[in-house]
């Protein structure tokens, strides 16, 4: 099983979320853009924080959040989605190829997203 690497949360003003968990965590951001920053939230586990007018698919109300597990490829993407759908999950993102890396997104039965994907 793949472990959680990526807590990303959807918001509105990149820097200023930045600003607040930097605050928050002690920590500087080790990636920041005006749509996507990172900053580290534990050992092995990363903050994402995305603006909310860029996610794909489309993220739901405001307060929405996605738990990322990074796969080493294509296929383990393809089969972790698949298992998930199994397991009672929706898929709401097809695996399919971003910006980022190799991608896909299932439901959990409360409607939690759940992110599958290798970076690329």
């Amino acid at each position: 099983m793949a472990d959680i690497s990526f807590i990303l949360l959807y918001v509105e003003d990149v820097a200023a979320s930045v600003a607040f968990y930097a605050k928050i965590l002690d920590r500087p951001a080790a990636e920041s853009s005006p749509t996507f920053a990172m900053l580290p939230a534990a050992p092995g586990v990363m903050l994402g924080l995305w603006r909310r007018d860029g996610v794909a698919p489309a993220a739901g109300a405001p307060g929405g959040a996605e738990i990322a597990f990074t796969l080493d490829s294509e296929a383990e993407v393809a089969v972790t989605i698949a298992r998930w759908q199994a397991l009672g999950a929706r898929v709401a993102q097809p695996p399919t190829q971003m910006d980022f890396g190799f991608t896909g997104v299932a439901l959990d039965p409360d409607g939690h997203r759940l992110r599958a994907f290798a970076p690329g």
